[in-house]
């Protein structure tokens, strides 16, 4: 029998839409008690050397009733204390085992931690292990959502000590701008592993969160998580905006099977603790309402134990991941580069890109523009978007001036089916969405076995050679992109080639950066052959018989000034690589097997430098290394920053005597 709720607003006594499935305190109280059942047996495999390691959502079970306010439309960015959440979300006791003994069929594949849960059909993002990593993502869902004019909503939820999280900030403020459908939870169980977060928790500290946006809860009984969640989630549907949920809660365990609490918690207070367990208040409340009686829950928490001991035996038999598939998917459909939509004759590479994003956002309503100063008459600081939002304003839109929220709300449109094209003002401001960059653009169609991806086209100004940008707008940093994981990288040097990997990369399945260098995409060229061109695929631009040069860019200028200096000394073949990653090695190989020679030219500092990448895969493979008649040469900015005086900017970057010299090397 369900027991009879009072569904009503106490300060208003509105009435709040019923749950969307009822929460029946028997069936809740056996979920509870089953997920604990599975803390308990994961700790025992631990200790039997079955699994290497365990994170705990004892005593955040209650937290499990928000799901009973929840639609299959809505979505969940959990973390990783929320196992209760996921078995009421749908979860099922044997699907976590599979998690926490990695196995092949797990969420996973077995690459994720346990804790880290996923699910494509529920709706479940994959938890990255970072902090507070999900909230900004979980913010471009909601934002996507809302674009879409659907009353679906979203719940994220993190514990206390990310609430400090920059991140967290980014995605609340974005949410309270916008309007947006969704709900924040912290789940204070008053640790950060061992640090007392009383003092440092943004809820204890007066004037950071406007309190009428916070809802503080008992989360240790599901009545009352389900009565506030409904009201939270009535007011998403309506369009009221967010709602930040304050649970209060405990940690009934150490932080992670790593830990020992008892190192730093005083043993009366565990002690204590175990009296507001949840299991333990809903149990007690149910047999004094008659509802239960001590020798049902007894008979009960046998059957549990049966039951979860089945499922882990299960599946500790279930099969392994595979050591051959460690690779697969990192990268999804492979590209079928079209002929992008711009016409010969002269332009430059901001008119070629220009054309593309018009036709970008007029072909695809899904497409969905985002960046700083993007939006008319600005039109972007190099106007690259100029013209766009005058038109498609429901598709192009400023940014605030924060790069993880850039990022980030691109991942969560990208994992909700928008066709983000973000830009980002230049690739120096990257380093404040390193955190996006790496832990959820790069990992999550890999983390998540191939169920969630996060295609997108990211695109930035790119490089020096302009004198007056000083360290934050001249920088050539491919490299940190290059050597992350899972994310292509082109850079493109010419009008027609821009706007071929735009296109390409605009209808991509995977993550794309575009680096446009600043120095040359003002160049007006007479671009006379428009092709299909995808990623991966570099270009003879210069036909040659002695020293091949390869590069891209900016410093395809130098590697023509120097073929030109050197004429009649020395015949220089030119490769314009274009794309970094992935790299057309059997381009280069063929030019090699020619000359004989190879000069590399980047942009970027020499230590970690693409460069250096390019020269390593040419002379580690012993075919490849018997082409060379002399050592490859690299020629690159030294290991130093770019300075505002142009005396100091030249005096670091590569100069075409530099490439005449590191030439003659290779032909002595």
């Amino acid at each position: 029998m369900v027991r009879p709720f009072q569904w009503r607003n106490k300060k208003t006594m509105s009435v709040i839409p019923a749950p969307t499935k009822p929460l029946v305190k028997l069936d809740f109280l056996r979920m509870m008690m089953i997920s604990r059942e599975g803390d308990r047996r994961e700790g025992i495999l631990l200790r039997q050397s079955k699994g290497w390691f365990q994170v705990s959502g004892m005593g955040h079970e209650a937290i499990g009733a928000m799901a009973h306010a929840l639609r299959p439309d809505d979505w969940l960015f959990p973390y990783y204390r929320d196992r209760g959440l996921m078995m009421a979300r749908g979860m099922s006791s044997y699907e976590l085992a599979l998690a926490y003994l990695a196995k092949r069929d797990s969420s996973s594949g077995g690459r994720q931690m346990p804790g880290h849960y996923s699910s494509r059909e529920l709706n479940v993002g994959s938890v990255c292990t970072p902090t507070g990593g999900g909230l900004i993502p979980a913010a471009g869902v909601g934002w996507a959502m809302k674009l879409d004019g659907k009353d679906s909503v979203v719940v994220a939820t993190v514990g206390d000590a990310a609430m400090r999280q920059g991140e967290f900030f980014e995605a609340w403020a974005f949410a309270v701008q916008e309007k947006l459908p969704v709900i924040f939870c912290i789940e204070d169980n008053k640790y950060g592993i061992s640090t007392p977060t009383a003092h440092f928790m943004a809820l204890n500290i007066p004037g950071i969160i406007a309190e009428d946006y916070v809802v503080k809860c008992d989360g240790r009984r599901p009545e009352l998580v389900l009565q506030t969640t409904l009201e939270a989630v009535g007011k998403a549907r309506r369009g009221d905006g967010p709602t930040l949920i304050w649970f209060d809660l405990d940690r009934l365990s150490s932080h992670t099977s790593s830990d020992d609490h008892r190192v730093y918690r005083d043993l009366d207070d565990i002690a204590e603790m175990a009296d507001r367990d949840p299991i333990k208040l809903l149990r007690d409340e149910l047999i004094e309402s008659g509802e239960l009686t001590m020798e049902q829950f007894e008979k009960m928490q046998e059957e549990i134990i049966t039951l979860v001991d089945e499922e882990y035996r299960k599946a500790e038999l279930a099969e392994d991941p595979k050591a051959e598939e460690v690779e697969d998917h990192c990268w999804g459909t492979p590209d079928r580069p079209e002929k992008p939509p711009i016409e010969a004759g002269p332009q430059t590479m901001v008119d070629a890109i220009n054309k593309v994003f018009h036709k970008a956002v007029e072909s695809d309503p899904d497409v969905v523009f985002f960046g700083e100063d993007i939006e008319d008459p600005k039109g972007g600081v190099f106007k690259l978007t100029e013209g766009l939002s005058a038109n498609f304003p429901k598709q192009v839109f400023n940014s605030p001036l924060a790069e993880a929220t850039v990022i980030g709300v691109a991942v969560g449109m990208a994992m909700y089916g928008k066709k983000p094209v973000f830009e980002l003002q230049f690739v120096d401001f990257m380093a404040p969405a390193w955190n996006q960059i790496m832990t959820n653009i790069s990992t999550t169609r890999w983390r998540s076995f191939g169920h969630w991806k996060t295609p997108m086209c990211i695109y930035a100004p790119y490089g020096a050679y302009l004198p007056g940008g000083s360290l934050w707008h001249s920088q050539a940093n491919e490299a940190y992109l290059a050597h992350t994981p899972g994310i292509k990288l082109a850079i493109p040097s010419t009008p027609e080639d821009a706007a071929g990997l735009f296109w390409t990369a605009m209808h991509s399945d995977d993550p794309c950066f575009i680096l446009v260098p600043k120095h040359i995409f003002r160049k007006r060229v007479d671009v006379k052959s428009i092709e299909p061109l995808g990623f991966g695929k570099a270009k003879v631009v210069r036909e040659g018989s002695d020293v091949t040069i390869a590069t891209y860019g900016n410093t395809l200028e130098l590697a023509h000034e120097a073929a030109d200096k050197l004429a009649g000394e020395v015949s220089i073949e030119v490769i314009d690589l274009r794309s970094i990653v992935p790299l057309d090695i059997e381009t280069l190989t063929a030019s090699v097997e020619k000359t004989g020679r190879l000069v590399v030219i980047q942009e970027d500092t020499k230590t970690c430098g693409f460069g250096q990448n390019v020269i390593s895969e040419m002379v580690s493979d012993a075919d490849r290394f018997s082409l060379f008649l002399a050592s490859p040469q690299l020629v690159s900015r030294g290991d130093v920053h770019i300075g505002y005086n142009p005396i100091y900017e030249y005096a670091a970057l590569p100069s075409v005597e530099e490439v005449v010299a590191a030439v003659r090397v290779t032909m002595e």
